[in-house]
């Protein structure tokens, strides 16, 4: 067997993807913690107004002191918002915290201090809580990043140890793991055993075992035991990195419902700023208002047009679709449930239909050897270690099972020669002038010398596979197993129960299949398909209106996941395709992370509803009291920041409940 060489070779080119991700975290933290000063402002205006009002008090009568406390109000309560809006400037925007602005400058223009102060407050507190809910949305992805190893221990051929960066590791490198350190990339476990925490990436905390043939994940912990790994991916393709990459992703993309309070940006500022001064304008001149100050008590032109731009301001409903996408998605994201975007987050809720590959999404998708045969018999050990020789220079699913078998036994490598590998038949070699085959048992038999006799059950039993081997005078099989996932029953009968269709889609025989569904409850199976007959039934539930969500791990299930309404991966483990295809990535590598999924999805839908009914409600209602010139402008001010509180607060109840009281399943 040819080794891949240990030597290090540095590629720039493929660690840049890393070196940006490290210094977009050095720029959040630039602004970690922020919500905490935006907070401290506004309760020292709000302290600071406070004080005001006491100075103007009967009992104090200071006017001077009282206006000094207001002007240190005004700076502290815009502070932060005069930042905003000075960057908007330079991009030659507007947006509504200009208006704010606007509106204090207003109200302190005609004496009306209080009202400015109480605007101010309420702005910066609301500002301070929807810093906060982004920040809990950020935490998730820090962590990730900054966890990462940055050095790993290689071994060398001489057996000597070197620490270099993680960047330059590459397939086949043979590392050193320590208890209580990160592995730093993917690897499989090639000596020792141990356990490893995997919280990091799929939010389990019981520890999984790991022995020799495992796979283990790059940012996930060795418990105990120190080990030597195999790298199997390089660091910016590890499963760590494509996490970081997806929830990047995630937050960057806009759900339809954002898309439409987007409009409301600087086109609506600019519209409401024309619309005041217009309404100013015939207050003044139609109706004979007092232009700026009115010495008989009434309201002027100016007081009604400083209230209609307060309630007018759409904060609210900007706040209230993005706040509970992004609530969503770092709710998904503490269960390892990876939102690909705000769209996901929308869709998943519209689904009707679950469609679910067999291999690795009902099953474990890991088959191991439930038994070694031989005939004649007694030979079973050398049929193992035959198989074992052949199946460890191979990729193959059913060499994983093989090798993983071999290497727990500690069998030994026997030396063939002249391997070959035989398209959708098998393996062979040569061993002391002997053929070996190894694969599909028509063709093992072609060159079998004995056949197999009564021991030898004919065919398989349904969820079994097995894999045939003959060596002159020796026949035998491995037989093999993809167990059903314990949770997958409980799964789809909650599925039904929550008026959802469930059909499996697999390439399975019919008898594998007809098992499945009488083990699981599924109420429709197609069996025997090809990826394309796949993707052509989700093309004919699409062209229906049955909106289906796709779930899969595999490369061939990635064109299914791209034609669905909501495509579904499943788990760290899955490949770069499926994951690249999906909507929605299942870190838990457990099925019932779907519905809790599916259940984030609804709430974060009926939140958005609510959020988009309260803003849209309020603000329709308090301009048209503003209209008619009806309202006070500390009513405005309460009202029209009261609804950006509910709204932030509405949607941080998604977030701080992070899916906790979503249903525990029972498995059977």
């Amino acid at each position: 067997m040819q080794r891949s060489s240990s030597k290090i070779e540095p590629q720039e080119c493929r660690t840049c993807w890393l070196r940006i991700s490290q210094r977009e975290v050095e720029l959040d933290h630039d602004h970690q913690g922020e919500w905490r000063w935006q907070l401290a402002a506004a309760l020292l205006c709000g302290g600071l107004g406070i004080s005001a009002a006491v100075l103007n008090s009967e009992s104090f009568l200071a006017p001077g002191a009282a206006r000094v406390c207001h002007v240190l109000a005004y700076l502290a309560g815009s502070w932060f918002a005069a930042e905003e809006t000075w960057e908007k400037f330079r991009e030659g925007k507007v947006d509504v915290h200009f208006l704010m602005l606007a509106v204090a400058a207003g109200a302190a223009a005609i004496g009306q201090w209080t009202e400015g102060v109480v605007l101010l407050f309420l702005f910066a507190f609301a500002g301070a809580l929807e810093h906060f809910a982004m920040e809990r949305t950020q935490r998730e992805i820090r962590s990730l990043i900054k966890t990462a190893p940055k050095t790993a221990t290689l071994l060398a051929a001489d057996g000597s140890e070197l620490e270099v960066p993680v960047e330059q590791l590459r397939p086949g490198n043979l590392l050193r793991i320590r208890p209580g350190a990160l592995f730093p990339v993917d690897a499989d476990l090639s000596s020792g055993e141990t356990a490893v925490d995997e919280s990091t990436l799929t939010g389990e905390a019981v520890p999984v075992e790991k022995r020799p043939g495992d796979p283990l994940l790059a940012g996930t912990l060795n418990l105990w035991g120190a080990v030597d790994v195999r790298v199997t991916r390089a660091a910016e393709e590890s499963a760590l990195q494509r996490i970081i990459r997806l929830i990047q992703e995630a937050q960057r993309q806009k759900a339809p419902s954002q898309r439409f309070t987007d409009r409301f940006g600087s086109n609506y500022t600019l519209g409401i700023l024309a619309l005041t001064a217009a309404m100013f304008l015939f207050w003044w001149l139609v109706q004979g208002k007092a232009p700026v100050h009115s010495s008989a008590g009434a309201p002027s032109a100016f007081y009604l047009a400083m209230t209609l731009l307060v309630v007018a301001s759409p904060c609210a409903l900007v706040l209230s679709v993005p706040s509970a996408i992004l609530a969503a998605i770092a709710a998904g994201a503490r269960r390892g449930i990876l939102f690909r975007g705000g769209v996901a987050v929308e869709q998943l809720a519209e689904i009707r239909t679950v469609a679910m590959d067999k291999t690795g999404t009902l099953t474990t998708g890991e088959l191991r050897v439930e038994g070694v045969e031989s005939f004649p018999p007694g030979r079973e050990s050398e049929v193992a270690e035959l198989a074992y020789a052949l199946e460890r220079l191979s990729t193959h699913p059913l060499a994983r099972a093989v090798t993983r078998y071999g290497r727990f036994h500690a069998l030994p490598e026997r030396s063939l020669s002249n391997f070959a590998s035989v398209t959708g038949c098998g393996l062979e070699a040569t061993e002391n002038g002997s053929r070996v085959r190894l694969g599909k048992r028509s063709w093992v038999m072609e060159t079998a010398a004995g056949q197999p006799g009564e021991g030898f059950s004919e065919g398989t039993q349904p969820g079994f596979s097995e894999v045939w081997l003959s060596c002159g005078d020796l026949t035998g099989r491995m037989k093999l197993r993809d167990d059903i996932r314990s949770e997958a029953k409980a799964v789809v009968q909650a599925l039904h129960e929550r008026g959802l269709h469930t059909v499996v889609l697999t390439g399975d025989r019919a008898e594998a299949a007809a098992h499945l569904k009488d083990a699981l409850g599924v109420q429709e199976v197609r069996a025997g398909l090809r990826p394309e007959e796949k993707l052509d039934f989700i093309n004919q539930l699409n062209r229906s209106g049955n909106r289906a969500a796709m779930i899969g791990d595999g490369i061939n299930d990635a064109p299914s996941l791209a034609a669905a309404h909501v495509g579904v991966a499943m788990g760290a483990r899955g490949s770069d395709a499926a994951l690249e295809q999906a909507d929605l990535v299942l870190m838990h590598d457990k099925l019932e992370s779907f519905l809790r999924a599916f259940d984030i999805s609804v709430s974060a839908r009926r939140i958005i509803r609510q959020n988009v009914l309260v803003s849209l409600g309020v603000i329709v209602l308090l301009v048209g009291f503003a209209l008619a010139g009806h309202i006070p402008l500390t009513l405005g001010v309460m009202g029209h920041e009261g609804s950006t509180l509910i709204v932030v607060l509405n949607s941080l109840r998604l977030l701080l409940a992070g899916g906790a009281s979503l249903p525990t399943l029972k498995t059977s």
